[in-house]
């Protein structure tokens, strides 16, 4: 609902740790979903990454559904193939 977020807000919004979200935002990265930028802290250390969706949600869930239904669809296969092997 918010147009770019920190990597600490996302930490806070998810209840996820830190090393979960770098996991996370790397797997969104590599599918093309959102990019990110640093900026330099406003205190002394290390610059926060900021985060935005670089494609619309519908489209992102659009790419989840098609993929999750192509796993679906794998698995099945998967169970005839032993149900022919076993009758």
């Amino acid at each position: 609902n918010i147009p770019e977020a920190t990597s600490r807000a996302i930490e806070r919004g998810t209840d996820l740790r830190q090393p979960e979200v770098s996991i996370a935002m790397r797997y969104l990265m590599d599918q093309g979903w959102i990019t990110s930028r640093e900026s330099k802290a406003e205190s002394k250390g290390r610059p926060v990454k900021i985060y935005e969706l670089s494609k619309p949600i519908t489209d992102i869930m659009d790419s989840i559904e098609k993929e999750k239904k192509k796993e679906a669809t794998n698995q099945l296969a998967m169970i005839q193939k032993l149900r022919d092997y076993i009758g």
